[in-house]
């Protein structure tokens, strides 16, 4: 099977870990703060599950998650993952990770800073646009009536391929946004960002999540404005 490397192991990397190993594959984690506060993640996880330094993840993943803020993501090796697809996770959120100039006047996205940060990897942007309680709620076996879908984008078509390969062994389906350059649509404050699978904003952190398909996904990326 695949080996999914992370690189950040907090909610989302965390759960996506969780979603791989009951898919089959093996799992390398890593977040800043060094393997041994991973022990317990991986006692979990059982004997699929290993943690690692963010470099040696890197280099053992296949297919390898970037799962860290904004303001860190310059910290992400580069060598180890010359030509392998990463799937980045990331908003932006100034608050947080501070103010981009490129990111606020729309001359980049954030997901295409990480591509610049590693030139020869084949960047992909998923995950970012869903809650980490719904994304391990909401994994349904293939042409179940209520799978839900992730959106994609970026600029390799064999990344995008595994990507949605992945997506489909943990559970989802994908749809195609278009290229990091388009990954704006699903960012936050556009409608396929977080609401798709929470419903109503009044019950959205309680909520189990609730299915959101390919069509009401497109519909949503569809209505995403600047």
């Amino acid at each position: 099977m695949t080996t999914i490397a992370f690189i950040g192991s907090g909610n989302i990397g965390g759960t996506l870990a969780r979603l791989s190993v009951a898919a089959g594959h093996d799992v390398v984690l890593s977040n800043s703060r060094g393997p041994e506060t991973l022990k317990d993640l991986v006692a979990e996880l059982g004997p699929k599950a290993r943690a690692a330094t963010a470099a040696e993840a890197a280099a053992a993943g296949d297919l390898v998650v970037v799962s860290v803020p904004l303001r860190a993501y310059r910290d992400v090796p580069v060598e180890p993952l010359a030509g392998k697809p990463v799937l980045d996770t990331n908003n932006y959120y100034p608050d947080r990770d501070g103010t981009f100039p490129e990111l606020e006047d729309a001359s980049a996205t954030s997901s295409g800073l990480l591509q610049r940060h590693l030139p020869a990897s084949k960047v992909v942007k998923v995950f970012n646009n869903i809650y980490s309680v719904h994304l391990l709620s909401l994994p349904r076996p293939a042409g179940a009536p209520d799978r839900s879908a992730l959106p994609i984008a970026g600029d390799d078509a064999s990344a995008k391929a595994t990507a949605t390969a992945y997506l489909d062994a943990i559970g989802y389906d994908a749809v195609d946004a278009g290229t990091l350059a388009d990954s704006w649509r699903f960012q936050p404050g556009t409608p396929a960002y977080g609401g798709l699978y929470g419903g109503d904003a009044e019950h959205f952190w309680e909520s189990p999540g609730v299915p959101a398909g390919a069509t009401a996904l497109r519909a949503a990326l569809e209505e995403a404005k600047r």
